[in-house]
This record gives structure tokens, C-alpha cells and sequence, in this order.
């Protein structure tokens, strides 16, 4: 006898199973589970059972709480939620704390919006205390509703040990963070060109520069610049930041370029100027359409870009004429200069400009020791040094500057243009680049280091680590990790007036024996005026007013949730790196990035061992979901029409898993609802009534006989088996991707194939012992289905286990079905050779159903014969094996088996023309023609061996389309294909085919007034009907066929007198096409 593989001891007791109803609210019933976990306090239980086991770490991303959670929010908690909950009932030991991200730009945006705050100087006046205190007033604005929100979805995780980024002991560990940072030497202060918000005033990160790309409209200006030596000639530059022309020291041609000096003849009044040669359409945009024609200009002389080197021009402005002895205001040379758009000569602001500053720096118009010209405030307005446009905004100066370039004549030509550019991702303002005094960490030092911590993690999808992450990691560039703001962790560095001395503190600790001062709080508030004593004679050392960059906060998580290296030490130590995160695509660039940096700098490891990526969640319309634009259901509304588990099986079953987006349609979350749980509640539901009647009428049931030599019941239980093994295996790989669809197709096996297929078995009409068997099946799918699904729908799998627990082995019945272990897979059960005959039906069936459908052939009609074709002898053998099933399935009078179509068929190939197109390009044609001439036997061959060569090129089945065309004499038949087995079914219907139709109409119509009307399958009743013509006939011919399917007490003709009722049911159905009178009875219970 075969053990089961869940349900190991028999329980002493058989109990009868409450009912489970017909009508049901997946949502109201998550109520009620959610209670009771509350109640029992499940999550805190179950993670108390596993201490002891072994540890599996997990860390979570810290969101903001000034804003609700959303779809985005939803997924990645399941994600988590699902990987957490099984590495659970795997045998590990998981903490799960919710963390909070409360530093930065987002929380100070919302502060500044609130008080109409817009400068540096507001914010002085309020005092940072004060307006650190308005921070931290709104940083938990919606903690609570994130609670609410992410219990309701199921998700199991601690948020009454939560860690915030404001806290002084994560803040504490982030000074330590950078101190080892600072030892390494891995810690610059520098001043560089880097990605500004005006709008938030601070620099920002390379990757947060490149978050939000927005389609932006920018001036397109041409600039002239007479050479000193020949005010008539001209040399050409164009920008579309006409406000760094104010700041203009240099311009830079490619050396190796081909340049030239023409003459305008009538479209720019006649002047001189000097431009890239591929470039002139920049001038003369219809060049291209005037070949043939007399061009526009008169060319006067070619040259290359180092012809131009040192060429001297007549400034825009007079703002920074000093800078002249410096070598300003000539042409330099860099190859950094493309032919791709403008005039192939830039105009160089250093100040605002990466290459600019690279360039100007190279050829000594700037020091390092000096900083070049920026002539704007932190608001982005101009300051005196530009004085015709002092205090106002460098985008409303574009105009303004426009205009004064127009008069001096210096504008050659003004449009529009729309292009990709950077914003603020939090201001959603325009971000400019400027030189800034910044810190930096020197992320290329450990380059090589990095990328070889990035490889060392395991990242599904794998494109995501190889490709986008590598590319990224590849470009690196050092990390400025400063921002000049006021509500955040302040860099731990204290510097004397010269700079010449300098202490990075790494603790509260060291800072109270340097200082003397007792330390509560490390907010800027607390620790600005806490000065140092200098250890050379040099005064006093004070902090510098930056506070770190958020991400080098969420880069710090790891430490700073665990406040090491002051606490936990050896339990991080044996966690570290992570078992497992999971975050958004948007994450590459961002936390992935920040940990692996941090990571890899403190301990050459990576954070984490494995990580799953999701892809963003869009509005149905393929939009950014957005509350303004209203383009999204609000989640709770859905979850209380559908269900939060609904929700989360219908995103972690997407594309998204595979950080692929999603455009989120609620109609999907309806049809998991439809097509998955309500299936799986009335399979469930007909197991306990039939379990129930079983037990009822006396008989022993026994959940560990697995004795049955019934092939749909081997067949089940070695799915069941194979389910085991393949969830364990794909969930070990973190392949969610894969792992629910697998899950939805056993699901489909159970309920749309086992249950309906042996519905008469289950209802004990093959005799006790084949009814036991059957439900012992149907028991140990259902139980397994419910254990495997706890970590993807945890209330559902409760629910269900819940109902079904009574039968459970005493070991087994716990107050969750989530403190249960997940079943080992039971290699004898497993049965490759049954999957493989099972599957070959169920392809056949499928194959006909689809052609029934095409023929539009009435459900109850049976077919007169269906033929299955196919050159493999096994497969043959194995759809013969399972005849019966197929016959009653696609309701088949007859099936014939051939091992060679060509019986029926003639094959043909044709060329599949998108395929030879592709691969072939000019000689497809010729390839399509000698497809289109195989002969018969060719075509054989062809198909025989997968392929052959043609024309000098190997075909394979992708490049062609097999045709087939009846023989003559084969008529009245459909056909159906899946490549490996070809399925025809006879389309004409008879006499014998029509009586069959009626009396299962009649069957059918019968059960559903039966079930309408409120009546069990276990209450006897009396059928009593009064029919005319072809149905009163065929009812006749047909009754103990009826009997048989309506197992009803009897079947009479109205005529007859009807017995002693207390209820009935009188009404009229349609049989076919006629109208036939039905009566049901049941008779009072002695």
C-alpha cells in the first residue's frame, strides 16, 4: 500500500465536516480570518515555533509614510510576503520588521509645500529646529493606514518592531557606515559638476538624475561669435540652455573633424560663418532636399576642428572678461564633440557643464583651487554677477537673454524643441547641472570589487543583474552622498576654519569624549553647534551643515535596523548578507545599487543573496497610475469586491514578476475569482458533502488507502506529487514567475478534470470501495492544494484548511495552516509515464472541444466518431489505453486510431513568409518557391526529420505551415492539430445521435431545476414530467439512462398518479426545441 505524503496517521474519529455553502464572499470571509489571526496572534506564534531553526534573513526597502500605499506597495509586499511565508514553512527562522524611510527630499518637499516655503534664507529664519520639528510631525503621517492596508492583504510582518531611519540608534550606525568609509579612504570632499535641484535646492545623485526622464520644450538657439582677428566671420554654436550662455569661457571643436567657412547667400544675411561640415543642416534644415539644386551658402574653405584650436572670439557678455588672461573666450579641441546634433562646435559654461568643466579644466581656463563661474543662488536664480538678469530664474531668464543676444545681432535663430529631459523625482522640476562642493564616495576605487559582488547574487529575472545592474556598475561613477538640506543624518565631520584638520566621528560615544557633551539626538538641530577641540592648535573644529544623501540612509539598512556594530553583533554576523530582498525595476539604480555599493566597500560582499525584481504596475490605459487623473480603482475597494488574496494572485501570476509592467485590470483580478477560487471552494464543498453522505451511511473512510488501481486516481495522485516537487523546486530558484502558473494548471487539473471527470465515483455510484478511494484522492489533492497555497493565498488556504482540518492526523491539526511544514514530495508516488498518457488525452479532448465549438455542435450532441492520427505507436497506445475517457469526455460514439494520416489527409507545406523573410532576406522568394514543389514524399520526409535543406539553406519547422487537404471520398469531417497529433471528428448527426442529445437535456434540465429549487443531492425525490412528440419518445427509449444519471427514485409520465408530497417544484423546461412539463417530488421523511 502507498503512503500518502501529507496525511500520515489515520485519524481515530471520523467527524461529519460542516457544510460549506454555495454562495460565498471571498472578501466578508478574509474578515473573519483576519480576526482570528488577530485573535490568536498567528503571525507572532508562528514566528515564536521556529525559533531554533535555522536563521533566513530578509530585509525590507523602507517606504515613506507621507503618502498611501498603492499597487506598486501591494506587489512587492506579496512578493515578500509569499517568499518570507514559505521560507517559513520550509523549516527557517524569519524575523520580518517593517521599516520606515522618514529622511530626505520627500518629507522636507511636503514640509516646504505645507508653509510656502521657496529658499535657504525661510528656512534660516525659521530655524532649523523649527522646521526639523514640522519634519518630524508628518513623518508617520499614514502609518496607520499603511498597517491597516498591509494586514488586510495578508501580509504577516512586525510593525511593532519596527526600525525608522530617524531613530538615533540607525542613525548612529550610518555614522559608523561612513566612518569605515572615511578609514578606507573611500571619502572625498570635491567640487564637480553634478545633477541640481532648484527646486529642493541640493545636488542629487547620478542615479537619482536619471529617474525621471520627462518630454520637456526648451529654446533651440544659434549663437554667433565674431573671431577677434575677423569680426565678419562667425564661428556657430547651439544650445537649448540659453542661460549658461551668460557664463560662456570657451567653445570646443572635435580635432578630427571636418569643418568649413561658408558664405550665406540669402537665408541669414549674407554672413560668414563656421560650423561642422555634417552639421550644416542645422543651418539650412531643406538642404537635403536640395540636391541638384544651387546650394544656399558658398563654401570658402575647409579645414578640420584642430585648424579652429585657438582661434580667439568676441565674448557674449562682459560678465566674465577677466577670466581672458586665464585663455578664455577661444576655440579648444575634445573629441567628446558628436556630429549627431547643432553645429559640431559647443559653447563651454564649466560651471554648468560636466565636459565643459572637464574640458576648461584641461586647457587651463580653470584650477581645480578655484571654482568657475556659477553665477546662480541655490533657488536658481542669477546672482549680481550677471547683473542684467540678477533674481530672476534661470528658465524665465531664457527669453530675456534671447532677446538682448537679438539685439547685440548676435542671435542667429531661435525655435523650440522637444526632447527627453532630467527632473527632480520629487519636485518634478527641471534639473540643471552646476559645480557644487560635495561629498563624495569613491564608488570607481572599488569598481572591480563591486562587480564581483554583483555577480556572487542570485537576481530573477537574471537580465535584470546581467544586463541593466552590470551596465549600470560598469559606468559607475563616484557617489556624491552630501546634500545641502536640514532634516536628515548629518555627515559626522568636523573640519578646522583652513580645513587643514579633519575628524570623521563614527559614533555617539567617540562624539561625547571629543566633545565633552552628553548626545540625545544626532539630528542637525542637536549636534551643529557641538564643536571639537582641535588637536593642532587650531581652535575649535565644526561640523560641515550637510546631511547624507536618503539613499545612503536605505543603502545603510542593513546596519542601521540592527543598530550594528553597537548591538546584535554575532546575530548579524550569522545573517548577513540577506537571504533574500525584493523590490521594484526602479530599485537598479537605486537601493540595489546603494547596498551593494555600502556592502561591498565595508565587507567586499554582496547585501543579499537573492533578489527578485518586479516590474512597475500602470494604469489599464498604459499610463503612470496617478490620484489626479483618478485612472485606477482605489485597492480596497477592490479587495472588498474580490478579495486581497484575489489581488495578490493576480499580480504575482503577470508579467510583472518578471519586471515586466503590468497594466492593471480589475476585470483580471474578477476572473481569478471566477476561474480559480470559486472552482476550488465548490470542489471543496462537493468533497464534503460526499464525504458526508459516505459517512453517514456507516462506511469507513481512511485517508492513507491508496490502493486504488483507478487511472484518474493514480493519475491525481501522481500530480499531486509532482506538484510538491516542482513548487519546492521553482520557489528554491525564486521563479514565482513559473511557480503559479504551475500551481493554477494542478488547480485546473483538480477541479476541471479529476471532479467533473469522476463526479459519479464521488458520489458513491461505483460501489463503497471505489467511493472511498475516489474521496481519499480527492482529499489528499485538496489538503495538498491547501498547504501549498498558504504562502500565496494565505486566507483562502486558511479557510479551506480550516473546513477540512476535522480529517487532518492529529499532528497536523493546528490552529493555522500556516504553522504547518510543506509536504515533502514522495518520490514513489511519482509517475512520469501516467502524466504522459493523462496529458495525451487531455490533448485530444481539448483538440475536439475546440472543434465542437468551431462547428458549433451543441454540448449534449454526441459526435459519431472522432479519429486520432499520429505516426508515434505510443502515443496511440496511450490515448487507446484512456479511449473510455475521451468517448465521455468530448461525448464520442466511436474513436478510431491510424498511425498515418495520410489515410484521411493529403500534406502540403507552405512558406511561412515572415520566418524565410527574416532569415533569407532577397533569396526568401526563391526558398518560398521550392517549398511550394516538394512533392508527397518530400513533404514526408520533411516532416519525418523536423527539417532539410533547400536551396543551399537548412529549414526547419519554424519556416514553414502544414497544410492539409482532405483525400477525395473523406468527407463530413473537422480537423484538429497541435503539431504532434492530428485529430479529425465526423460532423454529420443522426437519429441514434439525436435521442442521446434529448435524454441528457432532459438530464440537464432536470439537475438544474433541482439545484435552483434548493434541493441536495441527497434528498430523494420523484421525477414526473409530460412530453409530446420526439421527447416523449426518446424518454421512453432512454430511461434507464435517465434513472442512472438523475439517481432519483423514479422517473414517471404525468398520466400516473403522484405520490403523498409535502413540497414540489412545478415548471417547464425546454428539451431541444420543444417544451416539456417537470414536476419534482419528495416524499415526507418517516
Amino acid at each position: 500500500m502507498l503512503r500518502r505524503p501529507l496525511l500520515r496517521m489515520l485519524c481515530p474519529r471520523l467527524p461529519v465536516l460542516a457544510a460549506i455553502p454555495d454562495k460565498v464572499s471571498f472578501s466578508d470571509e478574509e474578515e473573519t480570518t483576519l480576526k482570528y489571526w488577530q485573535e490568536k496572534d498567528c503571525f507572532r506564534e508562528s514566528v515564536k515555533r521556529s525559533e531554533g531553526k535555522p536563521l533566513y534573513t530578509f530585509y525590507d526597502g523602507p517606504p515613506f509614510a507621507t503618502g498611501l500605499p498603492h499597487y506598486g506597495h501591494i506587489l512587492a509586499g506579496t512578493i515578500k510576503d509569499v517568499v518570507t511565508r514559505w521560507a517559513h514553512q520550509t523549516g527557517h527562522h524569519v524575523e520580518r520588521r517593517f521599516g520606515w524611510d522618514c529622511h530626505g527630499l520627500p518629507i522636507e518637499f511636503e514640509i516646504e509645500k505645507a508653509l510656502g516655503i521657496k529658499s535657504k534664507e525661510q528656512v534660516m529664519e525659521m530655524g532649523i529646529a523649527n522646521y526639523n520639528a514640522e519634519c518630524r510631525k508628518i513623518v508617520m503621517r499614514y502609518s496607520k493606514e499603511w498597517e491597516t492596508v498591509v494586514n488586510r492583504f495578508g501580509r504577516w510582518i512586525d510593525f511593532e518592531n519596527d526600525y525608522k531611519t530617524m531613530h538615533l540608534s540607525y542613525m548612529e550606525s550610518v555614522w559608523w557606515v561612513f566612518n569605515q568609509l572615511w578609514q578606507k579612504k573611500l571619502v572625498y570632499r570635491g567640487v564637480k559638476v553634478m545633477p541640481y535641484s532648484t527646486g529642493c535646492t541640493t545636488p542629487l545623485s547620478n542615479f537619482e538624475a536619471n529617474s525621471n526622464y520627462q518630454d520637456a520644450t526648451d529654446p533651440s538657439v544659434m549663437v554667433s561669435f565674431p573671431l577677434v582677428t575677423d569680426p565678419e566671420v562667425h564661428l556657430l554654436a547651439w544650445t537649448t540652455t540659453p542661460w549658461t550662455l551668460p557664463s560662456n569661457l570657451a567653445l570646443c571643436a572635435h580635432p578630427e573633424m571636418d569643418y568649413v567657412k561658408i558664405k550665406d547667400k540669402k537665408t541669414h544675411g549674407g554672413k560668414t560663418f563656421i560650423l561642422m561640415e555634417a552639421r550644416l543642416e542645422q543651418l539650412y534644415p531643406n538642404l537635403a532636399k536640395q540636391k541638384g539644386k544651387e546650394p544656399p551658402f558658398e563654401t570658402l574653405q575647409k579645414m578640420k576642428g584642430a585648424d579652429l584650436k585657438g582661434l580667439e572670439y568676441v565674448p557674449l557678455f562682459e560678465y566674465f572678461l577677466f577670466k581672458k588672461e586665464d585663455g578664455a573666450f577661444k576655440v579648444v579641441n575634445d573629441t567628446y564633440v558628436t556630429a549627431d546634433a547643432g553645429t559640431g562646435i559647443v559653447h563651454q559654461a564649466p560651471g554648468f557643464g560636466e565636459d565643459d568643466y572637464r574640458v576648461c579644466l584641461k586647457n587651463g581656463i580653470i584650477t581645480k583651487d578655484t571654482a568657475p563661474p556659477c553665477p546662480i543662488d541655490e533657488g536658481g536664480k542669477f546672482t549680481e554677477a550677471v547683473s542684467d538678469f540678477a533674481g530672476q530664474y534661470i528658465k524665465e531668464a531664457d527669453p530675456l537673454i534671447c532677446k538682448k543676444l537679438k539685439d547685440n545681432g548676435r542671435l542667429v535663430e531661435k525655435k523650440s524643441i522637444v526632447h527627453s529631459y532630467p527632473f527632480c523625482w520629487r519636485s518634478n522640476t527641471p534639473l540643471i547641472y552646476r559645480t557644487v562642493a560635495s561629498w563624495f564616495v569613491g564608488v570607481t576605487d572599488i569598481k572591480e570589487d563591486l562587480i564581483k559582488c554583483a555577480h556572487d547574487s542570485y537576481w530573477v529575472p537574471e537580465f535584470v543583474q546581467t544586463k541593466r545592474f552590470n551596465n549600470w556598475l560598469e559606468n559607475a561613477i563616484d557617489w556624491c552622498v552630501s546634500r545641502s538640506r536640514y532634516w536628515g543624518t548629518p555627515l559626522p565631520i568636523w573640519h578646522s576654519e583652513d580645513w587643514e584638520e579633519l575628524v570623521c566621528v563614527g559614533s555617539v560615544k567617540e562624539l561625547e569624549e571629543l566633545s565633552g557633551q552628553k548626545i540625545t539626538d544626532l539630528h542637525r538641530e542637536f549636534v551643529d553647534e557641538i564643536t571639537i577641540p582641535s588637536k593642532q592648535g587650531k581652535g575649535v573644529l565644526r561640523r560641515v551643515p550637510e546631511v547624507f544623501d536618503c539613499w545612503f540612509e536605505s543603502g545603510s539598512m542593513p546596519y542601521g535596523q540592527a543598530h550594528y556594530p553597537f548591538e546584535n553583533k554575532d546575530k548579524f554576523d550569522k545573517g548577513f548578507p540577506a537571504d533574500f530582498i525584493a523590490e521594484g525595476l526602479d530599485q537598479t539604480r537605486g537601493w540595489f545599487y546603494t547596498l551593494m555599493v555600502l556592502s561591498t566597500a565595508l565587507f567586499k560582499k554582496p547585501a543579499f543573496k537573492n533578489l527578485v525584481v518586479n516590474g512597475l504596475v500602470l494604469a489599464e490605459n498604459g499610463k503612470k497610475m496617478s490620484k489626479s487623473a483618478r485612472n485606477y480603482p482605489d485597492p480596497m475597494d477592490v479587495v472588498k469586491r474580490h478579495s486581497a488574496d484575489a489581488i495578490r494572485l493576480y499580480l504575482i501570476n503577470s508579467p510583472v514578476v518578471r519586471a515586466e509592467p503590468l497594466r492593471f485590470k480589475e476585470e483580471g483580478v474578477k476572473e481569478v475569482v471566477n476561474d480559480v477560487f470559486r472552482p476550488l471552494w465548490n470542489g471543496a464543498k462537493f468533497f464534503v458533502q460526499n464525504y458526508n453522505r459516505f459517512v453517514a451511511a456507516g462506511h469507513k473512510f481512511d485517508p492513507t488507502d491508496f490502493s486504488s488501481k483507478n487511472v484518474m486516481d493514480h493519475w491525481m495522485i501522481a500530480n499531486n506529487a509532482e506538484l510538491i516537487k516542482y513548487v519546492r523546486g521553482e520557489m528554491q530558484a525564486y521563479k514565482l514567475s513559473t511557480v503559479v502558473p504551475g500551481l493554477l494548471r494542478f488547480l485546473e487539473s483538480l477541479t476541471n478534470w479529476y471532479v467533473r471527470m469522476n463526479r459519479s465515483r464521488l458520489k458513491g455510484a461505483e460501489g463503497v470501495d471505489d467511493w472511498s478511494k475516489s474521496l481519499t484522492t480527492l482529499f489528499e489533492v485538496l489538503s495538498t492544494a491547501t498547504v501549498l497555497m498558504a504562502p500565496f493565498t494565505p486566507f483562502l488556504a486558511e479557510n479551506l484548511y480550516t473546513r477540512l482540518k476535522p480529517l487532518f492526523p492529529e499532528d497536523k491539526r493546528e490552529d493555522s495552516v500556516h504553522y504547518l511544514m510543506l509536504p515533502e514530495a514522495n518520490e514513489k508516488l511519482l509517475d512520469p509515464v501516467i502524466l504522459r498518457k493523462v496529458s495525451r488525452m487531455q490533448t485530444v479532448i481539448e483538440l475536439t472541444r475546440v472543434m465542437r465549438e468551431r462547428t458549433k455542435m451543441a454540448i449534449k450532441m454526441p459526435v459519431a466518431e472522432v479519429v486520432v492520427a499520429t505516426s508515434d505507436a505510443e502515443y496511440l497506445q496511450d490515448v487507446v489505453e484512456l479511449q473510455n475517457y475521451i468517448l465521455e469526455e468530448v461525448h464520442s460514439l466511436k474513436m478510431i486510431t491510424t498511425e498515418n494520416q495520410t489515410d484521411y489527409v493529403t500534406l502540403s507545406l507552405d512558406a511561412d513568409k515572415a520566418s524565410l523573410g527574416k532569415r533569407f532576406k532577397k533569396e526568401a522568394k526563391a526558398v518560398e518557391q521550392a517549398i511550394q514543389k516538394l512533392t508527397e514524399e518530400e513533404t514526408a520526409t520533411f516532416l519525418a526529420n523536423g527539417g532539410m535543406s533547400l536551396c543551399g539553406h537548412e529549414l526547419t519547422m519554424d519556416d514553414v505551415k502544414v497544410k492539409r487537404t482532405f483525400k477525395e471520398g473523406i468527407q463530413d469531417f473537422d480537423t484538429n492539430t497541435d503539431g504532434k497529433v492530428l485529430v479529425l471528428m465526423k460532423t454529420t448527426i443522426n437519429e441514434e445521435q439525436t435521442a442521446i442529445y434529448i435524454a441528457r437535456e432532459f438530464v440537464n434540465r432536470v439537475q438544474t431545476l433541482r439545484k435552483s429549487s434548493g434541493l441536495t443531492p441527497n434528498d430523494a425525490i420523484c421525477v414526473w414530467y409530460n412530453a409530446d412528440g420526439i421527447v416523449d419518445k426518446t424518454l421512453a427509449a432512454k430511461m434507464d439512462y435517465v434513472k442512472a444519471k438523475l439517481a432519483v427514485t423514479s422517473v414517471e409520465t404525468m398520466a400516473k398518479k403522484a405520490g403523498d408530497t409535502f413540497a414540489d417544484v412545478d415548471t417547464e423546461i425546454v428539451v431541444g426545441e420543444e417544451k416539456c412539463k417537470v414536476r419534482l417530488e419528495f416524499t415526507k421523511p418517516q
